[in-house]
């Protein structure tokens, strides 16, 4: 497949007052690429994706999205782009149909394209008999499915996930790395934002580790554990960024809980 760089991204910094988040960051994104986007929490990745997507402004250096700076006030290359918060306020008194409708419409469908769609997804997703039902009678994973097919329905060329599989049944993760595969087939971009690890390690075709603003690491799990001693990615992230007590902060944690009263 010819890969076509998707994203481009030279010294960006960002820093909210005094407090510098982003210490320039220097990336580039090819089409069909899955990238395991990680760091620890503080470490500016949720920054980054809320720049990309317009959400956040008053930054330093320069992003190019599809070969557009997104500083030019181009609104268009957004209908390429889908999104799932880690968290995510949804309409709870409208209906799946009524939301995912709405949602496919803001991104251009007609209504019928919308409305076909949204319950064929729905149904391949195993929530089809609620997409009647109001949002406020779904479980946690019901909602993390309507976010999932939302995101989708516009058919993204690059897709931004956070957190993605939050709540979702074992069988369910399957469905979903399975369409992150096909979709990447396809010349899908995928920044994939977890703390799960072993998830991250197993979909992931590109690994970015940031650790205070920087980039720490980047390339495939392969080369990862070729430059770092830990075998897996989760002891790789713990060497990187210097995180080596949690046994000492589990093992007091424990003697608390014990602590006779």
């Amino acid at each position: 497949m010819n890969r076509q760089e998707i994203l481009t991204i030279k010294n960006l910094t960002k820093s909210y007052g005094s407090k510098e988040i982003l210490k320039g960051i220097d990336l580039h994104v090819s089409s069909g690429e899955i990238i395991g986007y990680i760091g620890p929490n503080g470490a500016g990745k949720s920054t980054t994706i809320k720049i990309i997507l317009g959400m956040e402004g008053d930054y330093g250096g320069e992003i190019k999205l599809f070969g557009e700076d997104i500083g030019q006030d181009h609104i268009e290359y957004k209908r390429r782009i889908g999104y799932v918060p880690e968290i995510a306020d949804v309409y709870d008194n409208l209906t799946g149909y009524e939301y995912l409708t709405f949602i496919g419409q803001l991104y251009g469908l007609d209504m019928e394209a919308a409305t076909h769609k949204s319950q064929t997804l729905m149904e391949l997703f195993g929530v089809g008999e609620a997409y009647h039902s109001r949002i406020s009678s779904y479980s946690k994973g019901m909602r993390q499915k309507l976010l999932i097919i939302s995101s989708l329905l516009h058919n993204p060329d690059i897709l931004f996930l956070d957190e993605p599989i939050n709540g979702l049944d074992a069988n369910s993760v399957m469905i979903f790395k399975e369409i992150l595969s096909q979709l990447a087939a396809q010349g899908k971009t995928i920044f994939y934002s977890s703390h799960l690890m072993d998830v991250v390690e197993k979909i992931s075709s590109r690994i970015i580790l940031l650790n205070d603003g920087k980039i720490a690491a980047d390339g495939t799990f392969e080369e990862l554990q070729e430059s770092n001693t830990a075998g897996t990615l989760e002891g790789i992230f713990n060497q990187l960024t210097g995180f080596d007590n949690y046994k000492e902060i589990g093992e007091k944690f424990v003697s608390v809980i014990q602590e006779v009263q």
